[in-house]
C-alpha cells in the first residue's frame, strides 16, 4: 500500500515599507517598478506597504486605484504630516515579513539592488545597507553637506554608523522585532539599525536622480535630521560642552595671574579694557552654546515624558480583515 505524500512549499514573505509625502508626480511610476520588481521574484511573496505621511496632493487617492486591484499593495495614511522617519517607523510596525525592506517613493534608490540584498540575506546576514557611490543628480553643496554629515556624525556617534548609507536597506526579522521594542520619539532609523547588532553588510549602488518632483528635505529639515542623528547617539556635545567649560576657565586663571601682575609689579592699572570684553564676550559665548546644548538633551527628556503616541493613523487600507502586525498609534482608524 503506497501512501502518498503531499509537500507543501511555504514561501517567505518580504515586506516593502514605501514613506510617501506628496509624491503625485512619481506615485504611478514607483508602483509599477515595485510590481515590476515583484514579477522577478521567486519563492518569496511580498507585501508592499505605502505610507502616506499626511499627503496635500493625490498621492494616496492615487494609491487607493492600485490597491483596489492588488491584493499586495497597503496603505496607511497618516491623520497629519509626521515626518519620514516616523512613516518608516509605521511601515515597520505594520510589516508581517520575514524580512522588510525599506525604500523611498522617489525612486532615487533602484528597486532592482534590492535583487542583491536579498542574496545577502539568505547568505545569514540580518542588515544589507546600501552604501552609495554615487549620487547623481545632486548639487555640489549637497554632496559636501551629506558627506560631512556622515563623518562628522561617526565621529561624535557612540554607536559606529556606517558612511554614505541611508535607509535604504534589507533588515531581518529579529532586527523589526527589536526596532518595534524601541520606543523613542526622536528617531534616526539607520542609527537605531546599527545599534541592533547583529551581522551587518554594505551593498554599494548608485544613487539616481529623482523620477519627478523635488526633495522633502530642504536645509532646514535636514541641520533638524543631523540634530536628531547625532543628540539620538551621542552624549560627546554634552562632554564638548564640558570641555569648553574647562577651557574657559584655565583661561579664566591666566587672565587672574596676569591682572595681579600688572596691579603688583607695573603701573599699569586700567588698560586692559579690550582684554576685558574679549574674555566676557568669549565666556558669554561658550555659556550659550552649553546652555543651548543641554537644553536639546532636557527638551528631548520632556517629549519623551509626554508618552504620546508616535504617529495617528487615519485609515488603513487594503488590510482587510487581517490587519497590520501591530501598531503603535491608538485604535482610531478605519479599515477598508
Amino acid at each position: 500500500m503506497n501512501i502518498g505524500t503531499n509537500i507543501i512549499e511555504i514561501h517567505q514573505l518580504l515586506s516593502f515599507v514605501i514613506p510617501c509625502y506628496n509624491e503625485e508626480e512619481v506615485i504611478m511610476e514607483t508602483v509599477k517598478r515595485l510590481k515590476g520588481f515583484c514579477l522577478e521574484l521567486q519563492n518569496l511573496n511580498v507585501e508592499l506597504i505605502f505610507v502616506d505621511d499626511g499627503s496635500h496632493d493625490r498621492t494616496r487617492e492615487i494609491l487607493k486605484t492600485f490597491a483596489a486591484d492588488d491584493h499586495r499593495i497597503r496603505i496607511i495614511g497618516f491623520a497629519r504630516n509626521f515626518g519620514h522617519q516616523i512613516a518608516v517607523t509605521a511601515g515597520i510596525d505594520a510589516a508581517n515579513g520575514d524580512a522588510v525592506v525599506l525604500i523611498d517613493a522617489d525612486l532615487q534608490d533602484p528597486p532592482e539592488v534590492v535583487h542583491q540584498m536579498i542574496e545577502k540575506w539568505r547568505e545569514g546576514f540580518d542588515v544589507v545597507y546600501g552604501t552609495r557611490t554615487e549620487r547623481l543628480g545632486e548639487s555640489a553643496f549637497k554632496l559636501a553637506t551629506a558627506r560631512s554629515f556622515y563623518r562628522l556624525l561617526t565621529r561624535l556617534s557612540d554607536v559606529p554608523i556606517p558612511l554614505d548609507s541611508g535607509d535604504f536597506r534589507l533588515i531581518s526579522r529579529h532586527v523589526v522585532d527589536i526596532l518595534r521594542a524601541m520606543p523613542e520619539c526622536d528617531r534616526f532609523v539607520r542609527g537605531m539599525v546599527s545599534w541592533a547588532g547583529f551581522r551587518q553588510i554594505s551593498l554599494p549602488y548608485t544613487r539616481a536622480e529623482r523620477f519627478a518632483g523635488k526633495s522633502k528635505y530642504p536645509l532646514t529639515k535636514m541641520l533638524r535630521f543631523a540634530v536628531d542623528g547625532i543628540i539620538s547617539f551621542s552624549t560627546k556635545p554634552l562632554q564638548m560642552a564640558v570641555a569648553m567649560g574647562m577651557s574657559c576657565a584655565f583661561l579664566a586663571v591666566l587672565g587672574i595671574f596676569y591682572a595681579l601682575y600688572l596691579r603688583l609689579f607695573t603701573n599699569i592699572w586700567v588698560e586692559g579694557w579690550t582684554a576685558l570684553m574679549i574674555a566676557i564676550l568669549f565666556i558669554g559665548g561658550v555659556q550659550l552654546i552649553s546652555v543651548g546644548i543641554l537644553g536639546e538633551y532636557i527638551g528631548r527628556i520632556y517629549i519623551e515624558s509626554k508618552n504620546r503616541p508616535l504617529y495617528i493613523v487615519q485609515e488603513y487600507f487594503g488590510y482587510g480583515e487581517i490587519g497590520p502586525a501591530m501598531s503603535r498609534s491608538p485604535d482610531v482608524f478605519r479599515k477598508s
